[in-house]
C-alpha cells in the first residue's frame, strides 16, 4: 500500500506537469501566431470646421481707359495762323489762349458794322424827330394822313436798320473774337496740328489740337447677359445706386505692370440693352485719376464687385470632390465616423467656396485624408498628414471646379 500510494502521488504530479507544459506550448503558439500582426490604426485625416463669413463676389473683365471728357479745338473763322502760345503736351486752364489767328480784315469789319450803327441811329433820331412835328400838325388837320402815314413808315424803317447794325456789329464782334482760340476746358493738350502761317478756317485745317480731360477717366467694359440674370436674381441693378445696401458695384483695376491701382471707382452707368452680335451689354465706371497715372486708351484688367453674400456657409474648396452625380464632402460625425454628404455649391473666393445647400455652420468637415475614406468609416483626427514619398501615389484624386467669374 505504501508503494501504490508514492505512485500515486507522483503520477498525479506527472500529469499536473504535463498539463502546464501543454498550457504553455498552447500559449506560445498563440503568442507566436500573433506578435507580428500589425495592429489596426484608424485612417487619419485633418479636418476644420464650417464657418459663416461675409463674402465679397467678383468678376473679372477686360476693360478700356478712356478721357472724361475728349474736346477738339477747331479755328471757327478763316484766316492765317499767327502766334501759338502753350507748350505741347501740358496742362492747360479753362480760357487760357491757345492760338491766335490774323485779325485785321475782322477787325476791319467790326468797325465798319460799328459805323454802320451809329449812321443807322443817327436817321433813326431824324426820322423820330420828324414824326413827332408831323403828328400834332395831323391833329390840327394842318398836315394829311399822308404825311403822318410816311413819317411813321420812315421811323419803323429807321429802327429796323438800327437792329440790323447792331446784328451786324455783333456777328463781326464774335467773328474778331474767334481769331483768339481759347482753350474750353482744364486738361492735357495735345501737339499742334497745324503750324503757324497755315491758312487754317471753314473749308482749310481747322483741326488745330485737341484736349483731354483726364484727372477722372471713365473705364468701359462689357458684361454678358448671364451676368445680368445673376445680378437680378441677387436683386442688383449694375449701374444704379441703392440707398439700401451697405455696399456698391465699385471697380479695382490692374495695370500694365500687374500692380493694383490705388484707387476705386464706381460704376455709374449700364447699357440697358444686349448688344446682340456679341451677347454683352455695356457698363462704364468712373475712376479718379489725380496723378494721370491712368492714360485714355489703355487696356486693363477691371475686377467689379458684384454681390456681398452676408452670412454665407463657406467650406474650402479643397475639402470637396468633383463626380459625376455631383459634387459631395466628408463630415465627421460626432463619434469619428464619417459622412459622405452631397452639397450645392455656389461662387468661389481665395481657395473657399460658398456651399447654397448640403452643410451648416459648425459641423467639422474633412479637408485632408479623404481620398481612402468610405462612408460610415471610423477616423483618426491629426493635424496634419505626412505626404507620400516620390513613388508612392494616392488613389484617387479630388476634382476641383472653378467659376473664374466670382473671384476676390
Amino acid at each position: 500500500m505504501k508503494y501504490i500510494s508514492k505512485f500515486l502521488v507522483i503520477r498525479k504530479r506527472t500529469v499536473l506537469i504535463s498539463a502546464v507544459v501543454i498550457l504553455a506550448a498552447v500559449a506560445v503558439y498563440f503568442v507566436a501566431k500573433h506578435w507580428n500582426k500589425p495592429v489596426e490604426e484608424l485612417p487619419a485625416v485633418v479636418i476644420q470646421p464650417v464657418v459663416q463669413d461675409d463674402v465679397e463676389i467678383y468678376g473679372e473683365y477686360v476693360g478700356r481707359v478712356r478721357a472724361q471728357q475728349f474736346v477738339e479745338v477747331h479755328a471757327r473763322v478763316e484766316g492765317y495762323l499767327e502766334n501759338m502760345l502753350f507748350a505741347e503736351g501740358t496742362y492747360v486752364e479753362k480760357g487760357q489762349t491757345l492760338f491766335v489767328i490774323n485779325r485785321g480784315q475782322y477787325k476791319a469789319k467790326a468797325d465798319k458794322a460799328a459805323a454802320q450803327l451809329k449812321k443807322d441811329e443817327a436817321q433813326e433820331q431824324q426820322t423820330k424827330r420828324q414824326l413827332e412835328r408831323i403828328r400834332p400838325l395831323y391833329e390840327q388837320n394842318a398836315a394829311s394822313r399822308l404825311d403822318l402815314d410816311n413819317a411813321i413808315a420812315a421811323y419803323e424803317t429807321a429802327k429796323a436798320a438800327v437792329a440790323m447794325s447792331k446784328a451786324d456789329l455783333a456777328q463781326a464782334e464774335l467773328e474778331l473774337g474767334y481769331t483768339t482760340v481759347k482753350s474750353p476746358l482744364s486738361g492735357q493738350i495735345s501737339e499742334r496740328h497745324v503750324d503757324v502761317g497755315t491758312l487754317v478756317g471753314p473749308g482749310r485745317k481747322s483741326l488745330l489740337a485737341t484736349i483731354v480731360k483726364s484727372d477722372t477717366v471713365l473705364v468701359d467694359f462689357s458684361m454678358t447677359s448671364l451676368d445680368y440674370l445673376k445680378s437680378k436674381e441677387r436683386k442688383v441693378d449694375i449701374g444704379q445706386k441703392d440707398a439700401n445696401r451697405s455696399w456698391q458695384p465699385n471697380v479695382t483695376i490692374t495695370l500694365a505692370d500687374n500692380t493694383i491701382y490705388p484707387f476705386k471707382g464706381l460704376v455709374d452707368f449700364a447699357e440697358p440693352q444686349v448688344d446682340p452680335r456679341t451677347g454683352t451689354f455695356s457698363v462704364r465706371a468712373e475712376m479718379p485719376n489725380p496723378d494721370r497715372v491712368l492714360l485714355p486708351g489703355q487696356f486693363t484688367k477691371v475686377k467689379l464687385l458684384l454681390d456681398v453674400r452676408e452670412k454665407a456657409t463657406v467650406a474650402p474648396l479643397k475639402s470637396v470632390i468633383i463626380e459625376k452625380g455631383g459634387a459631395y464632402i466628408y463630415v465627421m460625425r460626432r463619434d469619428s465616423t464619417v459622412e459622405k454628404r452631397f452639397i450645392e455649391l455656389g461662387p468661389e473666393f481665395n481657395n473657399n467656396v460658398v456651399v447654397e445647400r448640403g452643410l451648416v455652420a459648425g459641423e467639422n468637415i474633412v479637408t485632408e485624408g479623404y481620398h481612402k475614406l468610405v462612408p460610415g468609416m471610423k477616423v483618426r483626427v491629426t493635424d496634419a498628414i505626412k505626404n507620400p514619398e516620390p513613388n508612392e501615389s494616392s488613389d484617387e484624386t479630388a476634382t476641383i471646379q472653378t467659376q473664374p467669374q466670382t473671384k476676390q
